[in-house]
């Protein structure tokens, strides 16, 4: 597994942490990093995604809501929630390919989302895109 996939994994994780129980940021990211023996080019990259996330959630949430109208984003999963709000903000710092942010989150909503998460993350993603 690549450093970026990890370090996205770190950051949904801290997202959702952050989300559910509202811990402090920061120390969540320094933990899960330090938990996943994350090397420090990871590290910086999952600050970045959940520093950045968490700096445009209102942007990402309204971005969600807009391209998934039919549920409301504090109803959603907290897990679908945040793999939306990390792909999002990818997709709009533009620093990979939109493809490849598409893919990541898929993969993310595989792994830890729900049997649905996957087809659900990738229709609301294709929408964005798409529009």
């Amino acid at each position: 597994m690549g450093i970026r996939r990890k370090a996205r994994i770190v950051a949904l994780q801290a997202l959702f942490e952050v989300d559910s129980v509202a811990h402090d940021p920061e120390e969540t990211v320094d933990r899960l990093i330090e938990e996943a023996a994350l090397a420090e080019e990871g590290g910086l990259f999952a600050r970045e995604l959940v520093g950045g996330v968490l700096a445009n959630k209102e942007r990402i949430d309204s971005t969600i809501q807009n391209y998934a109208p039919a549920w409301p984003v504090a109803q959603l999963a907290a897990i679908d929630r945040n793999i939306l709000r990390l792909a999002i903000f990818e997709i709009l710092l533009n620093k990979v390919p939109v493809k490849a942010a598409i893919n990541e989150a898929v993969e993310l909503a595989k792994t830890f989302g729900s049997e649905n998460s996957a087809r659900f993350i990738n229709g609301v993603l294709g929408t964005l895109v798409a529009n």
